[in-house]
């Protein structure tokens, strides 16, 4: 099931481009994206914050749903779902640092400090 955050920050990314989504398994990446033509041009990632994106640094997800999207190979995109907007990047553009993080249990995680290639969409 779709949160609202989640539901609000997949659509505001669609819109960009008139595009359309699918959700994917549970098991799975989140989303597989569509031009407005209905042809297939990226797979998505949504990490919902509780953060605006004035201080949503640095954005996190975790290692394993990384490498994940990252397995799909057409354009992996990583959408961060802030109170205030959304901020996204292509995979193959933004850098991360990868060390041991997460709340409840260890994982390995992927850190972003913000940089030229991470998008921002304020919600109107």
């Amino acid at each position: 099931m779709i949160s609202e955050k989640e539901k609000r920050a997949i659509d505001t990314f669609v819109a960009i481009f008139s595009g359309s989504y699918k959700k994917l398994d549970p098991n799975d990446i989140d989303y597989k994206v569509f031009d407005k033509d209905g042809n297939i041009i990226a797979y998505a990632e949504v990490v919902c914050l509780v953060k605006t994106i004035h201080i949503a640094y640095p954005l996190s997800i975790t290692a394993k749903k990384l490498v994940k999207l990252v397995d799909k190979r057409l354009a992996p995109v990583v959408i961060w779902a802030c109170e205030d907007g959304i901020i996204y990047g292509k995979v193959d553009s933004i850098k991360a640092e990868l060390r041991w993080g997460g709340s409840s249990s260890p994982e390995l995680m992927a850190y972003f400090d913000k940089q030229k290639d991470l998008k921002y969409i304020r919600y109107s």
